[in-house]
C-alpha cells in the first residue's frame, strides 16, 4: 500500500505480475488430507487456487492450519473463517502458546474461538506432532520481532521427503540452531528471502525489520556442496525484492545454485 516504485507500478497495471502473500499447502494424497501453513490476507484466492490445482479432489478447507506468528501476512486471513464470511465450523488451527493466548483474549480473533469457527491447538516448542500415518511435523522456535507471539518454523517429515519451512527469522546467527546443518538434514528448505539487500528500504531502518538478506544466506552457504545449495528454495519476498520481479536478479541467484520459488510452487 502506497508503494510507487517500479516493482508495484507494473503490477498495478498487469494482473499477471501480482503475487499472493507466502503460504504453503501440504498434501497427503494417501490419506486424502491437506494442511495449510499460514492464514494470509490472500487466503480467499489461495484456497480457490488450491481447489483449481487439485481439481476439487480435497476438501475446500484444510484439515488443519499452522501459523508461524502474529504478523499481518501470516494470521489475519483467519478472519475469513468467521461469521461475517464463511462461518466455518471448528477448523483446527495450530499455534505456539503465546499466540494461542493472544487469539483467545483479543478481538476479533477471540470471536472465532467463542463461535467455534476455529479450534486452537497448542504447539509446544521443539515438539513433534503426528499428522497422519506417514507424516509428522516438528515445531521450531526462531528469533523474530515477537510483539504479540513467538515465531515458529516447521519441519515436515514424510516417509520419503522432508521440508524445512522458515518464512520469517531475524538473522541466522541469532538462532540457536545451525542453519547449514538444518538444511543438510532435509530434502527441501523453504527459507526467508524477504530482502535481497539493505538498500531496498532507503526510508526505513533495516534493524526495525530484520531478516537475513538473500546475499547473506548465499554467502553463508558459498562453500557448501551444490547438492546442499540446491535444497534451498527462497520464499517470502517483499515487493521491493528484485529477485521476485527482475529476471536478471533472479538469474544471479540461480547461477549460484539456489532455487527461487514462484507462485503455484513453480521455480
Amino acid at each position: 500500500m502506497g508503494c510507487e516504485k517500479e516493482c508495484c507500478n507494473k503490477a498495478w497495471k498487469n494482473d499477471s505480475l501480482k503475487r499472493f502473500v507466502v503460504s504453503l499447502a501440504l498434501v497427503d494424497a494417501d490419506n486424502k488430507k491437506w494442511y495449510l501453513f499460514e492464514a494470509t490476507p490472500d487466503i480467499r484466492e489461495q484456497l480457490q487456487l488450491f481447489k483449481t490445482l487439485t481439481k476439487g479432489v480435497y476438501n475446500y478447507l484444510p484439515d488443519g492450519i499452522f501459523i508461524t506468528h502474529a504478523h499481518i501476512g501470516h494470521y489475519t486471513g483467519l478472519m475469513q473463517l468467521g461469521r461475517e464470511v464463511m462461518n466455518a465450523k471448528e477448523v483446527p488451527v495450530y499455534v505456539l502458546p503465546k499466540l494461542k493466548n493472544y487469539l483467545e483474549t483479543n478481538g476479533p480473533w477471540s470471536q472465532l474461538v467463542t463461535l467455534k469457527n476455529i479450534v486452537l491447538y497448542k504447539l509446544n516448542p521443539d515438539s513433534t506432532l503426528q499428522l497422519t500415518r506417514n507424516t509428522k511435523l516438528e515445531t521450531l522456535v526462531v528469533p523474530h520481532r515477537d510483539e504479540y507471539s513467538e515465531t515458529a518454523g516447521f519441519k515436515i517429515i514424510t516417509e520419503k521427503t522432508s521440508y524445512l519451512f522458515i518464512p520469517d527469522i531475524d538473522k541466522w546467527q541469532n538462532w540457536d540452531h545451525n542453519i547449514i546443518n538444518e538444511v543438510k538434514k532435509v530434502t527441501y528448505a523453504f527459507l526467508d528471502a524477504t530482502f535481497r539487500e539493505a538498500s531496498e528500504l532507503p526510508n526505513r531502518k533495516m534493524e526495525d525489520v530484520p531478516h537475513p538478506f538473500i546475499s547473506e544466506t548465499m554467502d553463508l552457504f558459498k562453500n557448501e556442496s551444490s547438492e546442499t545449495k540446491a535444497k534451498i528454495h527462497f520464499i517470502h519476498f517483499n515487493h521491493t525484492n528484485p529477485v521476485m520481479w527482475d529476471k536478471a536478479s533472479k538469474q544471479k541467484v540461480l547461477d549460484q545454485g539456489f532455487k527461487v520459488v514462484e507462485q503455484d510452487g513453480r521455480y
